[in-house]
């Protein structure tokens, strides 16, 4: 890809990504409020403005790698009516408002596809209605992983026994580091690309359903 069709791609990205960001942290925040942690709501992150979401390091990945994160939103699991499930709840809600705007985007193209006359206005959408069902699957997928800080692990973490859990923390300290290493060599890049195609294909079979 030349530079400039390489720069296009990232202008188009920015408004999917913005919106892939601030509703999946927003999604957090939503759901510990409900399961009864009022921090995100008190901090201002229950907000669809997208600043109050973002990440630098994270941003950069999800631009050019299609996979990444946001800044977390601040949860007290003390605060929980039940520790286990609001845990497990407030975890999955970012992956899971990330796979239903990429269906919610992907039902949008399947019905321009039917019912819109292409033209320079309507392309443009298009593609960004396109990456933004590429990068919200990407960020479920990455934020699925169980390898911390990222969401899967803190389901993982839920399930392990009281010993193993102590030494999840432990191996905390350090899995930024590893998990940008994993990033930057492409380590991650062909599973997450298996699991990211697989999704895609599931998401067309629903929206086949109905178109």
């Amino acid at each position: 890809m030349g530079l400039k069709a390489r720069f296009l791609s990232l202008i188009l990205s920015l408004p999917a990504l913005l919106i892939a960001l601030t509703f999946h942290e927003y999604a957090h925040g939503y759901a510990a409020l409900k399961m009864g942690d009022p921090t995100a709501k008190y901090s201002g992150r229950l907000s669809f403005n997208p600043v109050h979401h973002m990440d630098l390091m994270g941003t950069i990945c999800l631009l050019f790698f299609g996979f990444g994160w946001a800044r977390p939103v601040p949860v007290n699991p003390r605060n929980f009516r039940d520790a286990k499930k609001g845990a497990i709840v407030v975890s999955l809600a970012g992956p899971f408002a990330n796979f239903v705007l990429a269906l919610f985007f992907s039902f949008v193209i399947a019905a321009m596809e039917r019912f819109v006359s292409a033209n320079t206005f309507t392309v443009f959408f298009y593609n960004i209605f396109s990456a933004c069902v590429y990068l919200n699957v990407g960020l479920m997928i990455f934020n699925l992983l169980p390898i911390p800080p990222l969401d899967g692990s803190k389901v993982l973490m839920e399930f392990l026994p009281p010993r193993a859990k102590y030494k999840f923390y432990e191996f905390e300290r350090y899995s930024g580091i590893i998990l940008m290493a994993l990033i930057v060599f492409n380590v991650l890049t062909p599973v997450l690309s298996f699991l990211k195609n697989w999704v895609l294909v599931f998401i067309n079979i629903l929206v086949g359903l109905v178109f």
